[in-house]
């Protein structure tokens, strides 16, 4: 007989609660965490079921001591999202009460009923579990050493904003070596080249290093503006305690990235990982990591990309419908696909021909391109349009001096001339139907073209090559009113 188990783990405690197929409360109970709470929950299920396989475990996390635990002893363990809980929490009580003991009772009854809704974990090798370690560790420190790194950028603006003009990178050996002997502008003017060359040298730059020194030299000799000397002492300590945590990073980055190389390359998927354009090996390792090496994990492509978040979702309803992006996913594989498509620009010439195709962008910068034997075009701001193109500002203009007014407009009842004066739509030339292209027929046939109006569902507009013949008069305007004069008392 099968049984549900719900556990609502805890840092330092765990609720279980035990259902039968009916949905009956068999045990419940608060198990410490640890061994001795481990062997308690055994000794709690192996009085309902004679196997292991017949325990059906629900729990909101696949990773930690406990539900590996759980997997390795043979026990049916669902991993459910927590939003998924707490949405299935508000399908049976609309009170919105909330205790550790009900959320395992609410877990044993969704593995009851839903389990099948839910995918259910599969352990990975121990290989693949050494290198996600290894990867999540050298991601995680690489993100800490960003942050510092803007830490230290915004710290510079303040009262050195010579470095940012002499360093490029931050977090580069050779910016490390020369702030760490000068963090102050006062420091970093007194610096001789040679002074340079040996922090640079020690940084560990083998090369060019006169001419590199020269150049440090002659940007923190430009003239700034300063912070008092108080206050520039007190960044110039912060910017040296920034500056050795980032070499620490740094270094410490280097150890763990070569860990993770040799690690990455013992498993098997390596090499068919690594023949894939724009992978190299800390994004490789990174990606089999977070997909796991579980050979039924997902059921089709589409369900490593929905955990991946690249496939988008749609919300329909009625006449209504949206593709939005998949927020809820896995960050760190997200971020490991982004970078991916990016570096598979450069190495695969079918991804950049589809990333060109799908780029709005491409075109336009394609256009302002110039080609060979070609002169380059200007911005668009700054480019006239063409003489014969229809523009707004034509739709109404003074033809026969004050007297009388012509409209580019033919007359048509219910559409005023105001309204067409108002359209922000160009005319097409003719044959066509929308926006207007740049050139115009030569010659003008007599047809009309239709434009839509700001205002009004539609009007009908001359095209730019229509003879004066064709301009339709309207109404005069009427006289000018003479001023009126004030009457006297």
């Amino acid at each position: 007989m099968e049984v549900f188990l719900g556990l609502d783990w805890a840092e330092d405690h765990h609720d279980l609660c035990l259902l039968d197929p009916s949905g009956a409360v068999l045990a419940t109970r608060r198990i410490p965490d640890g061994l001795e709470g481990v062997a308690m929950l055994h000794a709690l299920v192996a009085d309902h079921v004679e196997a292991p396989g017949e325990i059906i475990v629900g729990i909101e996390t696949d990773h930690g001591l406990l539900p590996t635990s759980l997997i390795a002893a043979g026990y049916q363990v669902y991993a459910v999202n927590p939003m998924s809980v707490s949405r299935y929490r508000d399908r049976h009580h609309s009170s919105r009460a909330k205790s550790d003991k009900s959320d395992a009772k609410l877990l044993a009854d969704l593995v009851r009923t839903d389990r099948h809704n839910h995918r259910r974990a599969a352990p990975d090798t121990e290989l693949l579990e050494a290198i996600k370690v290894l990867a999540r560790g050298h991601q995680n420190l690489v993100w800490t050493r960003q942050r510092l790194t803007n830490q230290l950028r915004s710290g510079l603006r303040e009262y050195f904003p010579g470095a940012l003009a002499a360093f490029e990178d931050l977090h580069h050996p050779d910016t490390l070596a020369v702030l760490g002997k000068a963090p102050t502008p006062t420091q970093a003017r007194r610096l001789r080249t040679t002074q340079i060359q040996a922090a640079l040298k020690r940084g560990g730059r083998r090369r060019n290093l006169e001419r590199r020194a020269q150049e440090i030299h002659a940007a923190l000799q430009l003239p700034q503006l300063r912070a008092a000397d108080l206050v520039e002492d007190a960044y110039g300590a912060a910017t040296a305690a920034q500056t050795r945590i980032i070499g620490d990073l740094n270094e410490q980055i280097a150890v763990l990235e070569a860990k993770l190389e040799h690690r990455f390359s013992q498993h098997p998927d390596a090499e068919l990982l690594l023949r894939l354009p724009g992978l190299g090996v800390i994004l490789a390792a990174r990606v089999l990591a977070e997909f796991g090496d579980a050979p039924n994990r997902y059921v089709d492509a589409k369900a490593r990309r929905n955990y991946a978040g690249t496939a988008p979702i749609t919300k329909a309803s009625g006449t209504s419908e949206v593709v939005l992006a998949r927020l809820v996913r896995n960050k760190r594989l997200f971020d490991a696909c982004y970078q991916w498509a990016f570096c598979a620009l450069n190495a695969s010439p079918g991804a950049r021909v589809y990333y060109d195709a799908h780029d709005p962008g491409a075109q336009d910068r394609q256009d302002r391109t110039p080609q060979a034997g070609q002169q380059a075009r200007r911005h668009p701001a700054r480019h006239p349009d063409p003489p014969n193109r229809l523009r707004r500002s034509h739709c109404m203009a003074a033809l026969a001096g004050h007297e009388t007014r012509r409209c580019l407009t033919g007359w048509k009842p219910g559409v005023s001339s105001r309204s067409c004066r108002r359209s922000p739509w160009p005319a097409a030339p003719c044959g066509t139907s929308g926006r207007s292209s740049p050139r115009a027929p030569s010659s003008y046939d007599g047809s009309w073209v239709r434009a839509p109006c700001a205002r009004r569902a539609a009007s009908w507009v001359l095209p730019p090559c229509a003879p004066a013949s064709a301009w339709r008069p309207l109404r005069p305007a009427p006289p000018r009113r003479p001023p009126r004069r004030s009457r006297g008392p």
